[in-house]
């Protein structure tokens, strides 16, 4: 924390109807916009905050206790520098305390300011998350001050003209601009990072904010990866040779990424490319095929969320991070729905009867349930044949 001493509260929060709560600042100083969410999540929260999909978000984090684990830099999710734009504000409802993780390398406060976090602690998360429920969620602003200096008008003026999510493309700021392999599989005790495979099928993926664990585990799963910005066209895509292709997660509205992405996903999908879609990519792969998206009023974001797959029969506890969802009514003949979630019924997963095309909404390289959805990354790559490395 500060070294400054104050009476006065060193962070506010306020929400677009006028809202204000006070509390203890960390992590970045000045004033972040974006939209609350909230987070179920017990541990994990600097790979939420590093999740490029939360760019332009604050997460209220439900569980009271931040920052025993501290950071380090093996967690990290973000791939690419532009990525470093992920979530912009932090609620806490205790103060951060320090690392006691033998992994720790770094504080978490000193880790969100220096990926200019601002955080606030000291509020009755509680509440805060009852009202995203019951009211969906909102734009916020939130500031910090080591000096308590906060002009509250000005902060809730902020939220009040912050810039909704709905039409909002947000990819773009946080997927890379230019190409290359990943070879870098999964983390073990003792052990590091993994090498990826010599060969194998070649996996291409569309970079709109990829998280680095679903690089991680395609590379687990026997793939040769690369990965290229989500604006690549499918021509470009096509001359690579890929076995399959990969549509990324990442933040915003998926109709306003798709006016740019849709051309490459339809031209891969009538080109007969087995494609999966994770996340925005599941979004987009279902409005490319002709389905819709709708904005969701508390959204998904946890680790403890039940989703059922309809292919297994089985019931896999899965990490959610998405405010928009695909209409299920909507998609259209010939897409089989293959997941849903059991919280809400909202779909979670579908594919095409006549294209090697799926897609899932879940985060499968998460490890909440710890691995009950890996197999989404085997059953891809295993799918997939091989050609001969150039």
């Amino acid at each position: 924390m500060s070294d400054i001493q104050t009476d006065r509260p060193t962070a506010a929060l306020a929400l677009a109807d006028g809202s204000v709560f006070v509390g203890t600042g960390s992590g970045a100083t000045g004033i972040a916009t974006g939209e609350l969410c909230f987070n179920t999540a017990m541990t994990g929260h600097q790979e939420i905050l590093a999740d490029p999909s939360y760019a332009g978000q604050v997460v209220c984090f439900t569980f009271p206790h931040v920052g025993n684990v501290g950071a380090n830099p093996e967690d990290e999710e973000a791939t690419s520098a532009p990525a470093k734009k992920a979530a912009v504000g932090m609620v806490s409802r205790v103060e951060i305390t320090p690392p006691a993780n033998y992994r720790a390398e770094q504080a978490f406060e000193e880790w969100m300011r220096a990926r200019g976090i601002v955080s606030i602690s000291g509020i009755d998360t509680r509440a805060l998350t009852r009202r995203i429920r019951e009211h969906g969620m909102p734009m916020c602003a939130i500031a910090y001050d080591p000096s308590g200096a906060i002009d509250i008008e000005a902060l809730k003026a902020a939220a009040a003209g912050a810039t909704s999510m709905e039409g909002r493309e947000l990819a773009a700021d946080v997927a890379r601009e230019s190409g290359g392999d990943w070879t870098e599989g999964a983390w073990s005790w003792d052990e590091g990072f993994a090498e990826g495979p010599k060969d194998g099928p070649r996996v291409v993926v569309l970079d709109y904010g990829v998280k680095a664990n679903i690089l991680r585990l395609l590379v687990d799963a026997g793939a040769r990866v690369a990965v290229v910005p989500g604006k690549t066209s499918a021509e470009d895509v096509l001359k690579m040779s890929p076995d399959g292709v990969v549509v990324s997660n990442g933040p915003g509205d998926p109709a306003a990424t798709g006016e740019y992405a849709l051309p490459t996903l339809k031209g891969l999908i009538e080109a007969g490319t087995p494609m999966l879609g994770i996340c925005l990519g599941h979004q987009m792969l279902a409005l490319a095929v002709g389905g819709k998206t709708i904005k969701m009023a508390q959204g998904h974001h946890g680790a403890n969320h039940p989703v059922k797959n309809h292919e297994t029969g089985q019931v896999e506890i899965v990490s959610m991070n998405h405010g928009f969802a695909v209409d299920g009514a909507s998609l259209p003949e010939g897409a089989i729905e293959t997941h849903v979630s059991l919280f809400d019924g909202t779909n979670c997963g579908f594919k095409l009867a006549d294209k090697p095309v799926q897609a899932v909404q879940h985060h499968p390289e998460a490890s909440p349930g710890p691995q009950d959805s890996f197999g989404v990354f085997k059953g891809f790559v295993g799918s997939l044949g091989s050609k001969t490395p150039a």
